[in-house]
């Protein structure tokens, strides 16, 4: 039965937990309570406390998002959420099909997109663009990379301190960067840009919508008009696979939108890498005296920032699954947590704290199983080049402003710095 829910006002803590269903005498355990779980805005680079709270209740309980239907169960250990996030048994594709409970306010899950895909669906799907994202790939667009971004650093040098980081840098470099793998002409940045900040913001499911209905417009007039083109970027990729009858157009179009919304989270991630490095000064001692180590403690940043809110995409097993004791039955949505994943102490000792000498580090910050990122090297590219550029040509790089006057971004699944200004 659906229940209506009331998102409690922003900020607060503490999750309601209705009274859990008696067992019978002689049956199963009763099922952990419904957690309604909010859409915190938190400050910062702080935990979710809601979160935090259900990591200590078990390894599965069951939790209302403020949007969609129903409840869900929720997997906050390492080992249950990489064995979920790669067992054919719990199905993406299924989710499509029916209303969940959810974060985002507008669902509207369009064929082709690799996040709803299973397999063998999901490598069909994945084959035609897998080669602009390879290691080599990577390799040859490196120069072209630093080229972008030493462009943007001259201009913020060249006007001199203090400036917004996030507004001058951190944004226009990754989806600079996109737009180069994905294709998208120098005259069409700005509206996809403008597009995909309003898709993953939480305004509302009216201003998403049209966001998504103008930017998946373009993306198919894009695909349309590279069917017979002979480059290496990724409307040119899917325009030659749907010419050769290998995908759709429409499944060309939900491959490529997620995709060109990916540099956002690159965006936000490093704004809170920076945001780190600026507040806590052995940090930035550390990159500063060791660059040839910088690889370990990037590593050790992706596994500890909170890097969006709540939880990512629900799955549906497909048939009953028993966990912990728990049974998982047929039909019923799971969400796991990396966030949670990662601050397993059964993996990382001390979870909470930032251990730049961690080893090993086995991090989920870009998933697991069929559904890893696909733009996980270029996202690394990147993130390296924002570290390593800012920290060389900014050798006195600091806030310009005390660290509790940053802005965070509100209204968001993807956390980080609305501002970062800074001075050199």
């Amino acid at each position: 039965m659906t229940q209506e829910i009331t998102t409690p006002t922003p900020g607060r803590a503490t999750p309601h937990a209705p009274a859990p269903v008696a067992p019978s005498p002689d049956g199963p355990p009763a099922p952990p309570p419904v957690r309604d779980w909010p859409a915190l805005d938190l400050e910062g680079t702080a935990f979710d406390p809601v979160l935090a709270e259900l990591m200590r209740e078990g390894p599965l309980t069951r939790v209302r998002l403020p949007h969609g239907e129903g409840w869900a169960w929720l997997a906050t250990r390492y080992d249950d959420v990489k064995l979920i996030t790669n067992d054919p048994r719990f199905s993406r594709a299924e989710v499509t099909r029916r209303q969940v409970t959810r974060m985002a306010p507008n669902f509207a899950p369009r064929p082709g997109s690799l996040a709803w895909a299973d397999q063998p669906d999901h490598n069909r799907l994945r084959k035609p663009i897998a080669g602009a994202f390879t290691v080599s790939a990577m390799k040859r667009l490196r120069p072209r990379a630093q080229e972008i971004l030493d462009e943007l650093v001259d201009g913020v040098l060249r006007d001199g301190p203090p400036a917004d980081l996030v507004e001058r840098v951190l944004e226009p470099f990754p989806i600079g960067v996109v737009c180069e793998v994905m294709g998208v002409p120098a005259a069409d940045r700005a509206r996809v840009r403008a597009w995909t900040r309003e898709i993953i913001s939480t305004n509302g499911a009216e201003a998403a919508g049209r966001a998504k209905e103008g930017l998946y417009e373009w993306i198919t007039a894009t695909v349309r008009a590279r069917a017979d083109g002979a480059g290496e970027d990724v409307y040119t990729l899917l325009g030659g696979a749907v010419a050769r009858g290998e995908i759709t157009e429409e499944e060309a179009v939900g491959l490529a939108g997620p995709l060109q919304i990916g540099g956002e989270a690159v965006t936000h991630n490093c704004g809170q890498m920076l945001y780190l490095l600026l507040t806590r000064p052995e940090l930035m001692a550390r990159m500063r005296r060791r660059p040839e180590a910088r690889g370990p403690v990037l590593d050790e940043l992706l596994r500890w920032i909170p890097h969006r809110s709540s939880v990512g995409l629900a799955r549906i097993a497909l048939e009953d699954v028993d966990l912990h004791g728990v049974r998982i039955a047929a039909g019923e949505a799971v969400y796991v947590s990396y966030l949670a994943a990662n601050r397993d102490a059964d993996l990382f000792p001390d979870p909470d704290a930032i251990d730049p000498d961690r080893d090993p580090n086995p991090h989920l910050a870009f998933g697991n199983g069929p559904h890893y990122c696909t733009g996980a090297v270029l996202a690394r590219l990147q993130t390296e080049l924002l570290i390593d550029t800012l920290l060389a040509r900014m050798p006195h790089l600091a806030l310009a402003v005390p660290a509790d006057r940053v802005p965070w971004r509100r209204r968001t699944m993807i956390r980080g710095p609305q501002s970062l200004p800074v001075t050199w």
